[in-house]
């Protein structure tokens, strides 16, 4: 039974930590606002419909209001209301009339109830200098104290070395709604995710660390809401701290049901990596509702414009961009990455659009304080860090340009694969590069072949299975006349636009899909997989997803028997990476011969078994070459020879069958077959010798392996 705090009973308490702190006797409440002139702590019943008592925090040092309550519990529902200045003009919108969720919540109750009470300016008269005094509570979710006790047993972080890792990307919800081993009520959880049957598949994948989809707590956006959809993929954050408790099959106890999540795939030797979104909020521009940051002190959290701080500076393209100059502001960003790290035990993070967290007044800066933090701070420095790095803002393509210790969604190696696979013209110098994880980009101040984050697909664009069944995209359930969405999607169709029972276009397309993750997965540096591309889901051609909370972007678990054959293709793929470590080699190629060795560590063939020439370069029709990734190369920066197996990949991109001569090698004298995308179930042993001619079909992709 909940019981009243006495407003009485307040004691000042500490202003740190911030946030509402449970010490075993009572609770401390810390916000920082450094524009407030007072900070009311409200008090709801367990359900957060009804405020029960609104007490003062009595004291403030160093910008942080804060009070102790011996009264209050875990579970102790709350939410504030922060009084100070109206006057959007100076960048203020204090409105004690909004109930305001703690930054720092752990956890949360209840969703957004959309209206005009959650906006703190009157919304109908489309002025947002106007004042609105209706009170928001009960359209607001409220923030719950929680209890972090748990006993984590024997967990221990996996660690998965950088060269060992292959990214697995999925979403909490999509990933189990629809599979059959999950019992119904679990279905789109954490405990869902956590189902032994979900573990073993993504276990004998063969990948190492699953990237979640945003799990913080985040807003449907109101235009979604009024179209009858949903903000699915999450990237709509409003609070840093907590798990979202849609992904819960116990709301009030989300926190512990993603730590028992966590604790199943770390049993299972798989990493977890969370996608977070600390470049914006869900509270928009100054047409946005207040719902926390906006509320607690406006003029700090966000960047506005330097001329007019009644408007926001919008690199993200969302409204809004939190002010990461701010001390406060990072201070927040970092605490909330440290908390994820030790007290939910997660093993990395992807940042979404990641230029914005290194952005100063100026631009983007490798010196920032976000990258300055995580370089030097020896808990978030311990874990995996990756970055988009882009954003719609000046100068905000960066692909390359983070400082060593961070990896970095590639997506060039996207686009070209899907080019050269396509059938372009003059693409075997990209295709060349991007296999060679991209040292043009990433090979200076001492970065690895890791680095470069390697993905033909993730949850924002085609799948697989589309790339090579769709010319153009397909939005129109999306409700914006398909306009959403990128058109450069360097797709395929074969033929057809869409779905097709011709079985020569079916098999074509598999091929397409194999080729392509074959690339992925025998490429240097760090592959990513798209959850679902493993048996070629579709989502019917819609590039742009975000708002399809149903069977579009749900995964199907009734898999035919091309799509278990697929499964198979990439298992055996990602064995062939773990086995012959060869193909993910820490140090990146030179392609030049090395001194003392008289070895080249990697050497272009051209269909003739030679060394591909500047003509071979040049001439836009070369469709058809080799990679020979010679194993006596040093494999670590110590100079003496390497041990690993020669390995040859041949790709044909050509429409037509073309014929290869098997190049020489000094340490071998015959090549055997291991893997052919155009016969992906054989698995006989099939020999060649030195200067044999092989018959490569067309738009396929050969690995040969060398034996003396």
């Amino acid at each position: 039974m909940f019981e009243v705090v006495r407003a009485s009973r307040i004691t000042e308490g500490l202003p740190h930590p911030l946030g509402a702190t449970w010490d075993g006797v009572g609770v401390n409440f810390a916000l920082f606002s450094a524009n407030a002139t007072k900070v009311e702590l409200c008090l709801f019943d367990q359900e957060g419909r009804t405020e029960l008592e609104r007490i003062e925090l009595p004291e403030y040092t160093d910008e942080v209001w804060h009070g102790y309550l011996p009264d209050a519990r875990p579970g102790t529902v709350y939410g504030y209301r922060v009084h100070g200045p109206w006057d959007p003009g100076a960048g203020h919108r204090f409105n004690a009339h909004k109930l305001l969720l703690d930054p720092y919540a752990k956890g949360h109750v209840g969703e957004l109830i959309w209206g005009p009470e959650v906006f703190g300016y009157r919304r109908e008269s489309g002025d947002d200098t106007t004042f609105d005094e209706r009170d928001s509570a009960a359209h607001m979710p409220k923030c719950v104290v929680i209890d972090p006790a748990f006993t984590w047993l024997r967990d221990r972080r996996p660690n998965v070395p950088w060269e060992q890792t292959i990214f697995y990307e999925a979403h909490v919800r999509g990933f189990t709604k629809l599979h059959p081993a999950v019992p119904e009520e679990l279905r789109g959880t954490f405990s869902g995710m956590a189902n032994k049957a979900v573990v073993d598949w993504i276990t004998r994948l063969g990948v190492t660390s699953v990237e979640l989809l945003p799990i913080h707590t985040f807003v449907d956006d109101t235009h979604l809401i009024e179209l009858g959809l949903t903000n699915y993929w999450g990237y709509n954050s409003i609070g840093f701290f907590a798990p979202d408790p849609r992904y819960s099959s116990k709301p009030a106890f989300a926190h512990a049901e993603f730590k028992e999540m966590v604790a199943h795939l770390h049993d299972a030797g798989l990493e977890v990596i969370l996608d977070v979104v600390y470049n914006h909020t869900a509270e928009g521009n100054e047409r946005g509702p207040t719902l926390s940051f906006k509320g607690i002190d406006n003029a700090s959290y966000y960047r506005l414009l330097p001329d007019n701080k009644r408007l926001y500076i919008n690199d993200t393209g969302t409204g809004n961009t939190l002010n990461l100059s701010h001390s406060r502001v990072l201070q927040m960003v970092a605490d909330s990455l440290r908390y994820w790290v030790q007290e939910m035990h997660v093993d990395g993070f992807r940042f979404d659009l990641g230029t914005i967290l290194a952005r100063e007044p100026h631009g983007f800066d490798e010196s920032s304080g976000f990258l300055h933090v995580c370089q030097q701070d020896p808990v978030l420095n311990s874990v995996k860090l990756i970055a988009e790095p882009w954003d719609c803002g000046p100068g905000g393509y960066q692909v390359g340009g983070f400082p060593p210790g961070w990896a970095e969604w590639n997506d060039k190696f996207r686009d070209e694969v899907r080019r050269f696979w396509k059938g372009d013209e003059g693409m075997a110098p990209a295709i060349a590069a991007r296999m060679s994880a991209s040292a043009d980009m990433f090979n200076k101040r001492g970065r690895k072949s890791w680095a470069t984050v390697n993905f033909v697909t993730a949850h924002d664009g085609f799948t697989l299975r589309d790339t090579a069944s769709y010319d153009h995209k397909h939005n129109e359930a999306n409700g914006e006349d398909s306009r959403d969405g990128t058109d450069s999607n360097y797709s395929w169709n074969h033929g057809v636009e869409g779905e097709t029972d011709d079985p020569d276009i079916c098999e074509r397309r598999q091929r397409h899909m194999r080729n392509m993750l074959a690339t992925l997965l025998l490429s240097q540096g760090t592959p990513m997989i798209l959850a679902g591309d493993e048996f070629g889901r579709t989502q019917g051609g819609n590039n742009n997803a975000y708002c399809q909370d149903n069977e579009v972007s749900w995964l199907d678990w009734d898999l035919p028997d091309w799509a278990q054959t697929q499964v198979a293709l990439v298992q055996r793929l990602t064995r062939l990476r773990h086995d012959y470590p060869i193909l993910r080699r820490g140090r990146f190629f030179t392609g030049t011969p090395i001194d003392a060795l008289d070895v080249k560590d990697v050497t272009w063939i051209n269909a003739s078994g030679a060394e591909m020439e500047d003509g071979d370069w040049h001439d836009p029709r070369m469709k058809c070459f080799g990679m020979l990734i010679d194993g006596r190369a040093q494999a670590t920066g110590i100079r003496k020879p390497g041990s690993d197996t020669t390995m040859l990949i041949v790709l044909n991109a050509h429409y037509g069958l073309v014929t290869i001569v098997l190049p020489g090698c000094a340490n071998g004298k015959a090549w055997e077959l291991v893997f052919d995308t155009n016969v992906p179930e054989r698995d006989d042993r099939q020999m060649f010798k030195i200067g044999d001619s092989y018959e490569v079909t067309s738009r396929s992709l050969l690995l040969f392996a060398l034996h003396s």
